[in-house]
């Protein structure tokens, strides 16, 4: 099920109307038939696929606890459950990917390889609660966290419907405690989470899917358009995958805060970091802080000796563009941005820069960061890699008019986009001035409301398009 479906429009206020009628015993038992209800509405059985990564964490858990005094056993049931889990997402994600590259291997040296792919869809959400999973089972392997023994409550740790396809990859310290809280209906808790999931919803179908619509038509055609239209492309390329992102992030915190649960915050207005490490703290907070929990600090992080460190930092980034989809295109993503982080470790460390200092410029250590993290979505959003290189050539090459589409379509992205500019400069610069939906004036504020609803329901693309990170 779709956030931005008619679908949702109906499932959210039920849920919610349930969740606060029923006794606090029961509403784990809603949120747990609700959440699997919300998924298997893509193709029920890919349930079974949750099901089995729910059972295999949830008892590697408890006997992991259970013989907590032996080392040799604990680590076996650990690596069996990643096994398994990683197991069924490599199945699914990586395996035909694999078999294809193997297959045009052995072709270039003569070589017959008839292994044939897998006629499989990817489920939607796959690494997502895989991850989840995987991380509740490092923790108590840890000692970290206790084992959870309610299955009911453990399922629904995984499966919470919020969260469930797109994160935010929460920890089980964080969540596993919150379904044994009672909430009670609050306002403040209403009000609040329904304007955050408003501005999602604006992100997503006024600024994402009408960016959209340009986007795909020029990276979908890239033989036919010139640099400069490509240029533009790619910068709303970055404008596209931040509203589209930012704005399911935005409706899955929202939804659960209306129920009283606090999900962790996934964005923090990344294109206004002064450099690449400061920018994959502000996005997609959930995976970057996994990754660096149960990969990066794993591989010995920058407690090892400089060069250690470096080839650290570049597998974890390496590993990340893996965990994005199964093409070279987000594996070269994920070197890149794994070569800028390293090579500002070491401008850092030839020019003695403190860790607290900035670019003494900031807007020039913006401007930059922006430009190369642009840069690297070349390859995030193109078919291949033969079409990111030659999106690349033309860039340097074709510098001409570019294409910019019907005027009723660029006016209604420049609206926009112009409202998401401004208040992501208020919030990050001015975050005590020109108020709209904080706005103390109550006038103000329901105008406030009221524009978004209508910019919405007018310029906003209600095509059923999914969320960009759904296929990941």
């Amino acid at each position: 099920m779709l956030f931005n479906s008619f679908a949702f429009l109906i499932f959210f206020p039920l849920v919610c109307i349930l969740y606060f009628l029923l006794p606090h015993k029961f509403r784990w038992l809603l949120l747990l038939v609700s959440s699997y209800y919300f998924y298997m509405n893509w193709k029920p059985i890919y349930a079974i696929l949750m099901f089995s990564s729910t059972l295999t964490t949830y008892l590697c858990g408890i006997f992991i606890e259970k013989y907590g005094s032996k080392k040799n056993i604990k680590r076996l049931l650990l690596i069996s459950s990643l096994i398994i889990n990683l197991g069924i997402l490599f199945l699914f994600k990586y395996f035909n990917f694999i078999n294809n590259t193997i297959f045009h291997f052995m072709d270039q040296i003569g070589i017959k390889w008839d292994i044939p792919n897998l006629d499989l869809l990817l489920p939607v959400g796959i690494s997502f609660y895989t991850f989840q999973a995987i991380g509740y089972s490092i923790d108590v392997y840890r000692g970290d966290i206790n084992a959870e023994k309610h299955f009911g409550i453990y399922a629904l740790f995984v499966s919470f419907f919020p969260q469930l396809v797109a994160g935010p990859i929460e920890r089980a310290k964080n969540l596993l405690p919150q379904f044994r809280e009672f909430h009670s209906f609050h306002s403040g808790n209403v009000t609040s989470g329904l304007k955050q999931m408003l501005w999602g919803f604006f992100m997503k179908v006024v600024v994402a899917d009408r960016v959209s619509l340009y986007v795909d038509s020029v990276y979908n055609n890239v033989d036919q358009h010139n640099g400069t239209t490509l240029i533009l492309a790619t910068l709303l390329f970055a404008v596209q995958i931040y509203c589209d992102f930012a704005g399911y992030s935005n409706i899955a915190i929202g939804s659960a805060k209306v129920m009283g649960f606090r999900l962790m915050d996934n964005f923090h207005r990344p294109y206004f970091s002064v450099s690449i490490s400061e920018f994959w703290k502000r996005w997609h907070i959930s995976l970057s802080t996994w990754f660096k929990d149960y990969v990066y600090i794993p591989l010995g992080g920058n407690r090892v000796n400089p060069s250690r460190h470096l080839v650290n930092l570049f597998l974890t980034f390496f590993i990340s563009g893996i965990w994005h989809g199964a093409n070279w295109t987000f594996i070269c993503w994920g070197a890149l941005h794994g070569f800028y982080l390293v090579t500002e470790v070491l401008i850092k460390k030839y020019l003695n820069i403190s860790n607290n200092v900035k670019i003494p410029i900031k807007g020039m250590g913006i401007i930059i960061t922006f430009l190369l993290t642009v840069f690297a979505w070349v390859f995030f959003r193109a078919n291949s890699l033969n079409d990111a290189f030659l999106i690349i050539k033309k860039i340097f090459s074709e510098l001409t008019l570019p294409y910019v589409g019907e005027k009723a379509i660029v006016i209604y992205m420049s609206t926009g986009f112009l409202i998401l500019l401004f208040k992501e400069i208020r919030d990050e610069f001015f975050p005590y001035k020109f108020a709209f939906f904080e706005n103390r004036n109550i006038l103000i504020r329901y105008m406030s409301y009221m524009t978004i609803i209508i910019l919405i329901l007018l310029i906003g693309v209600f095509d059923g398009g999914q969320f960009i990170y759904f296929q990941f």
